[in-house]
């Protein structure tokens, strides 16, 4: 059986994150992760996937994301960014290790996982992020609608859907890039159900991310009262504008070969692609008083309010609309290792 101090369940950026100030602080602490590689999300994300922050607000602690300041990284460069993270500062990660329980037992957290010995910490940190479980809302109809329903999770490059009808479900800034890259492979529209917001790319000749820094914003709550605005250069609202694709209010349910809208009009659709979000897949910690009755986890800047030892890192609005970003996850990172560190293990 396996005794460290910390155990950081998850090797995307909120577990890398952690892992640097455990590190930092000369913990003794192993990252699990499931997966093949680390990087978390990053490498299932769809194709084109641009970041709407510049390299320079994009890197996680200790180590600046090559490229130039102000440009936008893409997908595969933050996924080999991630990787080169990892292996620069060394950190022990366990990769391939998917933990199936959770208990806790005489004040450490026992970890079991699909092969090998049960594994035992002092502290557990949950670094799994706001992206482990996407959300589809159930509509009437659904199940009789003989299309293909997917969310935007598995959505990766215009190629499945050239010449197809299409329904891109959300206002949200995945829902606006994958709407408007599709628009020019297949007949496309972008169902919402409140107005899409913009927030201009650049404001006064600054880019939005360092106002956010300059003004100190990260860690506020700016946008959790109605969703964070599409940041845009210009070409979404543009688009949009143009019916490049159309915007049209939800449809109100399935029928066996489309959607039925607002006005009663009927539409055949091949395909609807849910952009509506993911939640914290934290099931693991529902036998141990770690969450609500919403399976959303009782904390306080990441602290568990219930479970002494246990904290959370990446979780959305942790302690600021920017804590489930790359930019926004060290501070978070910072802040419960230090909480764990000196014994403030209960919230």
């Amino acid at each position: 059986m396996t005794r460290t101090d910390f155990i950081v369940i998850g090797a995307g950026q909120a577990g890398l994150a952690a892992g640097y100030f455990l590190q930092q602080a000369g913990a003794d602490f192993q990252i699990l992760d499931g997966a093949a590689e680390v990087g978390g999300s990053w490498p299932r994300y769809y194709d084109s996937l641009e970041l709407f922050s510049p390299f320079r607000y994009s890197a996680l602690p200790g180590l600046p994301m090559p490229g130039a300041p102000m440009a936008y990284p893409r997908r595969d460069e933050v996924v080999r960014y991630l990787h080169d993270y990892a292996a620069h500062f060394d950190l022990p990660v366990r990769l391939n290790t998917r933990i199936t329980a959770v208990e806790r037992s005489d004040a450490a957290f026992v970890l079991r996982a699909k092969q090998g010995d049960p594994m035992v910490a002092r502290n557990l940190i949950v670094a799994t992020g706001a992206f482990g479980a996407p959300v589809i809302p159930q509509i009437e109809g659904q199940g009789q609608f003989g299309g293909r329903i997917l969310h935007s999770a598995d959505y990766r490059n215009p190629d499945p859907f050239r010449g197809q009808r299409v329904i891109v479900v959300g206002a949200g800034n995945s829902a606006v890039q994958i709407a408007v890259e599709l628009a020019d492979h297949a007949a496309v529209t972008l169902a919402v159900r409140d107005k899409v917001r913009f927030l201009s790319q650049k404001v006064l000749g600054k880019d939005v991310h360092w106002w956010f820094d300059k003004l100190r914003l990260n860690r506020t709550n700016l946008f959790s009262d109605h969703g964070v605005p599409v940041i845009d250069d210009g070409r979404y609202r543009a688009a949009l504008a143009a019916n490049h694709p159309p915007t049209r209010a939800m449809f109100t349910a399935f029928t066996p070969d489309g959607v039925q809208w607002a006005d009663g009009e009927r539409e055949r659709i091949d395909q609807v692609i849910f952009a509506t979000g993911f939640k914290a897949d934290l099931g693991l910690l529902s036998e141990m008083g770690a969450l609500g009755g919403d399976g959303r986890p009782l904390h306080r800047k990441g602290i568990s309010t219930t479970v002494p030892g246990l904290g959370y890192v990446g979780l959305s609005g942790q302690s600021g609309f920017a804590s489930a970003t790359l930019r926004g996850t060290g501070g978070d990172a910072e802040h419960v290792i230090k909480c764990l560190l000196q014994g403030k293990g209960k919230g």
